[in-house]
């Protein structure tokens, strides 16, 4: 995800283009103190400038891989294929029904601030998340799993205490389930809803279910994970530093991460060109075949589970409209746009879900051609395009989604006979509006949160924190409660084929391409491995000379 255009280099990189040109400088690997003594610093491109760094309110991948250096879960992620590891959490066992999850904590558990992590402190973390008054986006992620949340959330149960979480004692937490979640341990590891807030350092900043409070900032923030905030200076960069101690303070072997929001991702591999970076959030697609040719050492292109598309507003027409809606589907060029436009290996979409994850492909797929998508347009109202209101494609600013939009506004104008303006905003705005549903059409993304199929289809629940397309269909809803009840992963998987047909015949979203993750690397950077998911655990990351 890119962020908008801000000046957020010095002088020096101006000074640092005019000496260098196109060569590449490498980054120095480590770096000095005060005291003369070599410190490892990594110096990484982050996208846009986070909304907060709470984990409990916060939605994106920006936030995503701060917050990943900073907290850590009851279980953690191999760095290598991110399997579910201990963390937090030294053992856990399952019941025979698969119902019950009993997590025993290390006794070497704290803080960042050295006070112990507690089984309690977990209780209230995650009752602070089903908050009905935090209205956080992710709620979702526990409470249509664990027993009684939902109803909870809802405002079905009052007593909190009937929700499926408990201590048993200092050291042990229970969680009982609605259903057997075969994939509950990947959605631990990998997503930061089910990493632990201390509640009571919340509480000292304002109320424990207020968003943005002054809990989240430097010399504030307490967590759990392998760093602790030292800096935070918005629209400048984010350090992270060594927290002495994290449980595993032994394995880490950076001393600081250094996060620099970078809404111009042309600046972004300026930076990265001229010694600046180790690593981008991406690379401009214009930039991707000089990679190939002059920085192949640097270049790193890598399967990324994700969808791209276009989020729909159902309630505003015409877009409320699915045979206008579908038009619009049939009418992109999929094959030409990745050929052409993101050039990184991205796979045409005609579904929700990329095919092969985890076992699972979707049947249903986006069939029908130009002379389809013309006589539905007729249909609704519109021959040729004629009387089609100018519709409004928002899109957080990068070059990239300009260039997609672009390219699929002439595909409209072209194809269709109807005009699309473009309108870009700034990461946090562009959050907003899509929360608010201040939007007619908006570029969306989704990159799985865990490695499973229900990861793509949950978010489109009518009352998921994350759909934000007005769309609701309680057949689709009343399928994703069965799939989480099915008694086995084949059943389940053909529930998700049901689904999977709905989203393609209402199109809510209308789907692109699936990702591939295109970035610049420097070579020195060690542990950084392919992931689908592009989570890398940060203790397991150092830098070479």
């Amino acid at each position: 995800m890119a962020r908008p255009h801000r000046p957020v280099l010095p002088l020096l990189l101006s000074l640092a283009l005019l000496s260098h040109g196109c060569s590449r400088q490498e980054p120095a690997a480590t770096r000095v103190d005060a005291n003369g003594d070599a410190r490892q610093v990594l110096l990484a491109g982050n996208g846009g400038e986070v909304q907060d760094l709470d984990p409990q309110t916060v939605t994106g991948v920006p936030e995503h891989k701060v917050i990943m250096a900073l907290f850590e879960g009851l279980v953690t992620e191999d760095p290598k294929d991110l399997h579910p590891v201990p963390g937090l959490a030294e053992s856990w066992e399952i019941s025979p029904d698969g119902r019950v999850y009993t997590f025993r904590l290390r006794a070497n558990a704290r803080w960042s601030d050295g006070e112990p992590i507690t089984a309690e402190d977990l209780v209230q973390s995650f009752r602070r998340i089903i908050s009905p008054s935090l209205a956080s986006e992710y709620a979702y992620l526990v409470y249509n799993f664990v027993a009684g949340a939902k109803e909870y959330y809802e405002g079905r149960l009052q007593d909190i205490t009937q929700v499926g979480f408990a201590a048993l004692d200092a050291r042990t937490f229970l969680v009982t389930l609605e259903n057997p979640t075969p994939f509950l341990l990947k959605i631990m590891a990998s997503h930061y809803s089910w990493w632990p807030v201390p509640v009571r350092v919340i509480s000292r900043h304002g109320p424990v279910d207020q968003r943005r409070t002054a809990w989240t900032r430097a010399g504030n923030l307490v967590g759990s994970g392998p760093f602790i905030l030292k800096e935070w200076l918005p629209h400048r960069r984010i350090v992270v530093a060594r927290n002495p101690h994290y449980w595993d303070a032994a394995t880490v072997r950076l001393d600081e991460i250094h996060f620099f929001p970078t809404e111009d991702i042309s600046t972004e591999e300026r930076m990265f060109r001229t010694g600046q970076l180790h690593l981008t959030n991406e690379l401009p697609n214009t930039k991707i075949d000089t990679y190939r040719k002059e920085f192949p050492e640097a270049l790193r292109i890598d399967p990324y589970l994700g969808v791209y598309f276009y989020r729909c507003n159902v309630a505003r027409p015409p877009l409320d409209d699915r045979r206008v809606r579908k038009a619009l589907a049939l009418a992109i060029d999929r094959e030409s746009l990745v050929r052409n436009v993101t050039r990184g290996g991205q796979q045409p979409a005609y579904a929700i879900t990329p095919p092969g994850t985890v076992g699972y492909t979707p049947r249903a797929q986006l069939t029908g051609d130009l002379a389809e998508a013309r006589r539905l347009l007729a249909e609704a109202g519109f021959p040729d395009g004629r009387g089609f209101p100018t519709v409004e494609l928002l899109y957080n600013t990068s070059e990239n989604h300009r260039a997609i939009a672009e390219a699929i506004q002439q595909m409209w104008r072209r194809n269709l006979g109807v005009e699309i303006s473009l309108l870009n905003q700034e990461w946090k705005v562009y959050l907003d509006s899509q929360h608010t549903k201040n939007f007619t059409l908006q570029r969306g993304g989704w990159i799985a949160d865990y490695l499973d199929p229900h990861v793509f289809l949950e978010i489109w629940e009518s009352t998921s924190g994350n759909n934000d397309t007005n769309w609701a269909h309680p057949e689709y809803d009343r399928l994703l409660h069965a799939a989480l009840a099915a008694p086995s992963e084949e059943e389940r998987y053909e529930i998700y084929q049901q689904m999977e047909a709905i989203l393609v015949e209402e199109l809510p979203i209308i789907p692109i391409y699936h990702y591939m993750r295109v970035r610049a690397i420097s070579p020195a950077v060690k542990g950084y491995y392919p992931t689908l998911l592009d989570n890398h655990p940060y203790k397991h990351v150092w830098i070479e000379n």
